[in-house]
C-alpha cells in the first residue's frame, strides 16, 4: 500500500514537472520594452553673423578700398552692435568712404566708423588744411576705364589743338602736365556702360574730385577750357627723381615722324602785313 501510494505520488510529481517544462517552451516570452529616442526639441544653434574686418591694420582718416577688407563670420554675441554686413551693397556703399577712426587688423567695421561721400560734410573731412577740391569731367577713355578709385593718386594732362594759323603742322597738337601728383578725394559714378560680372550694370566715373592748393584748382579750371582733360594714374612708389623733374610740352612733331619730316620740309614761316593785306612767307 505505501509503495503504491510513492508510485502515484512520484508520477502525479513527473506529470507536473513535465507539463511546467512544455507551457515554459510553448508559450512565448513578453517582449521587452524598447527604448525610445526622446522626441524634446533640440534647441537650434544661433546664426553666425557675416560681417566685413579690416584686412590690415588702417589710419583714421583712409579713403576705403576693396582690398582694405574681408568677411568674417562672427557668433552674434561677438558682433559689434552696428557691424557692416559682408555683402555686395554694403561693399559698394563703404568703397571711397573715409574711416573716422584706427582700425587694428582684424577689427570689425561699424556702421559709425565711416563717412560716405554722399554724407554732409564729407568733402570738409577728406581735405587736409588749407586744400581745396575740384572736380573734372571725364569719360570711358580720359578717366582710365572707370578703374581710377579715391585715394589714388593721379596725374592731369591736357592736350589742346591750336588753329592752323596760329603754329606750323607739327606743332599744332600740345600735350602738356598740367597737374601731378593730385589726389583723389571722390567719384561720380553715374554714367553706365554695359554690364557687370553679375549681371548688374556696371558704372564708370562721369566725374572725379581731386585734392588740390588753391592755385593749383585754378590752373585745372582755366585747362578744363582749353582741351581735352585726360587722367593718369601714378604708382604709389614714385621715385622722387620723377616727381622733382619738371613737365615739359610734347607736340605733334615730337610724337609723329611724318609730322616732324613735313616740319622741317615746310621750313620757318612769318606772316607780312601790308596795310589790310596779310601775306604768309615761307623760307625754305
Amino acid at each position: 500500500m505505501y509503495l503504491r501510494s510513492l508510485v502515484i505520488l512520484s508520477m502525479v510529481l513527473l506529470a507536473v514537472a513535465f507539463g511546467s517544462l512544455t507551457w515554459f517552451l510553448l508559450v512565448p516570452a513578453e517582449p521587452r520594452p524598447v527604448p525610445v529616442a526622446s522626441t524634446a526639441e533640440v534647441p537650434a544653434l544661433a546664426p553666425r553673423a557675416r560681417v566685413l574686418v579690416a584686412a590690415r591694420a588702417l589710419a583714421a582718416g583712409s579713403l576705403l578700398r576693396d582690398e582694405d577688407f574681408v568677411a568674417r563670420e562672427l557668433p552674434p554675441e561677438a558682433a559689434s552692435l552696428a557691424p557692416v554686413p559682408a555683402t555686395a551693397e554694403s561693399r559698394n556703399d563703404v568703397r571711397g568712404a573715409l574711416l573716422r577712426r584706427y582700425l587694428d587688423s582684424g577689427a570689425v567695421l561699424e556702421r559709425d566708423d565711416v563717412l560716405r561721400a554722399r554724407d554732409r560734410g564729407f568733402l570738409a573731412s577728406v581735405l587736409r588744411p588749407g586744400m581745396r577740391a575740384i572736380s573734372v569731367g571725364v569719360d570711358l577713355v580720359t578717366g582710365t576705364a572707370g578703374l581710377i578709385w579715391p585715394g589714388d593718386h593721379v596725374d592731369l594732362i591736357l592736350t589742346q589743338e591750336l588753329q592752323p594759323g596760329d603754329a606750323p603742322l607739327g606743332r599744332r597738337v600740345i600735350g602738356e602736365t598740367v597737374l601731378a601728383d593730385a589726389r583723389v578725394v571722390a567719384v561720380d559714378q553715374q554714367l553706365t556702360q554695359g554690364a557687370g560680372a553679375e549681371g548688374a550694370p556696371s558704372r564708370v566715373a562721369r566725374t572725379i574730385t581731386l585734392e588740390v592748393r588753391a592755385e593749383q584748382a585754378e590752373r585745372v579750371a582755366v585747362a578744363s577750357r582749353l582741351g581735352r582733360i585726360a587722367l593718369t594714374v601714378r604708382s604709389s612708389e614714385t621715385p622722387e627723381a620723377e616727381a622733382a623733374s619738371p613737365a615739359r610740352s610734347i607736340f605733334g612733331a615730337d610724337v609723329s615722324q611724318a609730322l616732324s619730316a613735313s616740319s622741317h620740309t615746310q621750313g620757318a614761316r612769318m606772316q607780312v602785313i601790308q596795310g589790310d593785306e596779310r601775306v604768309e612767307v615761307t623760307f625754305r
